[in-house]
């Protein structure tokens, strides 16, 4: 009886765990204390003696290098300034490692009905916000236009998919209501201000399209002509849309003429003096946490300081460039590190033959990495690391449904001995 009231206070904890944590992903700041529930969860499950076989999944791997190489970096930096900046939001990713974890056939439920709730919570906010008040992002929760729109594109990329998952399952009603939903998100991101984030889902779409029908000709020039057609309305009934165009193309103008303190120009003079820090350190860059430091001295000298300002029109945080910030801080060794984690991030979806998911998330990834630092937001990260977790899961239960409820964690499936992290609940 005391072994049963244990373990069901045990299951409790790791319920309440897992949808605390899918609420916390959206307000500013509280995330913090989502990773903390769940890794106590966790820690509670046993999830230190699973932790041999996680290893085993190729995203928790490459999660491992990338946050090792940024503590190898410590090696070579400055102890009193490796805080400052934002480069410490990288470990965030560590969230998959208990999440991943924890999921089991009982929980699964849980977490995806909390994890689209949240989601449908932050969205309506954002929309009412949107509509009523003509404002962007979602004061209330303190996300900023980006984070919002980089969630909004991922939801467009997911809803697409599994538009075409329920399709071949025969369920055309759900399917159509999936892909409305998906026309919907996506013109609430065209009247969000982030050109680099909704550029990176358009290209993620077509990628998505291209690979779905890339042997079906006719259906594959409909599915563009749709997308065309869809981006063409929606880019020409968007004022924010038309004012960001233009607000883009009078900074590059005052960018010519030599001022660096508009939008465009700013993260142009960043990039320059970036690309300058990682060409005298390409291998192994500044050290962990000194890209701000190199930044705010050495504006005031290149190139005779035309740069010296930059700080008055916005605070140095980071280089708004994924490949460009890790290479002020890794060089090349982070880099790669990074390029290894994306690699890796998708053969968990490729081995589970989600293959086309997997390389939409990617693309959209990288994309938006060329503009800002996609991987710093505080939530999104968090965000597509359970919906990774939250599909493959999905996937695997649903290849081998016998197996459902079992407590394996080194289980042998086709006479091949493959991790499992699914605990039989209490």
């Amino acid at each position: 009886m005391k072994d049963w009231f244990t373990q069901s206070w045990c299951e409790l904890l790791v319920r309440f765990a897992l949808v605390f944590f899918c609420f916390t992903l959206w307000p500013k700041g509280v995330i913090y204390w989502g990773m903390g529930g769940l890794v106590l969860a966790w820690l509670v499950d046993g999830g230190i003696s699973r932790f041999s076989s996680l290893v085993k999944e190729p995203l928790v791997v490459g999660i491992l290098l990338f946050c090792g190489v940024w503590v190898l970096g410590l090696l070579w930096s400055d102890f009193a300034v490796i805080f400052q900046g934002k480069w410490r939001k990288y470990f965030i990713l560590l969230t998959f490692i208990p999440l991943f974890s924890l999921l089991s056939k009982e929980r699964l439920p849980w977490v995806t009905g909390a994890l689209l709730c949240s989601y449908l919570g932050m969205v309506t906010l954002g929309s009412y916000q949107w509509a009523m008040q003509e404002m962007q992002g979602i004061s209330l929760l303190g996300m900023s236009y980006l984070h919002y729109s980089a969630a909004l594109g991922i939801g467009v990329i997911l809803a697409v998919f599994l538009g075409w998952e329920t399709l071949s399952r025969e369920k055309r009603l759900l399917s159509a209501l999936l892909w409305l939903i998906a026309i919907l998100l996506l013109f609430l991101q065209f009247n969000q201000s982030a050109r680099g984030i909704l550029l990176a889902t358009l290209v993620a779409l077509l990628l998505m399209i291209i690979l779905r029908y890339r042997v079906e000709w006719k259906m594959l020039a409909g599915g563009l002509t749709a997308i065309m057609a869809m981006v063409t309305l929606f880019a020409a009934s968007s004022d924010i849309f038309h004012d960001r165009l233009q607000q883009a193309g009078a900074d590059l103008r005052s960018f010519q003429q030599g001022d660096y303190q508009t939008s465009v120009g700013y993260r142009l003079a960043m990039w320059d003096v970036g690309l300058h820090g990682i060409a005298e350190h390409p291998l192994l860059g500044h050290g962990s946490g000194m890209a701000k430091k190199y930044f705010d001295d050495n504006i005031i000298t290149y190139k005779q300081g035309i740069y010296k300002n930059l700080p008055e029109f916005q605070e140095t945080a980071h280089f708004h460039n994924e490949l460009i910030e890790i290479g002020m801080h890794l060089g090349l060794l982070g880099i790669l590190a990074f390029m290894f984690l994306l690699w890796c991030w998708f053969q968990i979806f490729r081995q589970n033959q989600i293959a086309l998911l997997g390389s939409a998330i990617m693309c959209f990834i990288f994309i938006s990495g060329l503009t800002d630092t996609f991987l710093l937001y505080s939530g999104t990260p968090p965000f597509l690391l359970t919906v990774t977790a939250i599909v493959v899961c999905w996937r695997k239960y649903r290849e081998d449904p016998d197996r459902i409820g079992q407590g394996y964690m080194d289980g042998e499936r086709n006479g091949n001995r493959n991790p499992r992290m699914f605990l039989m609940s209490a």
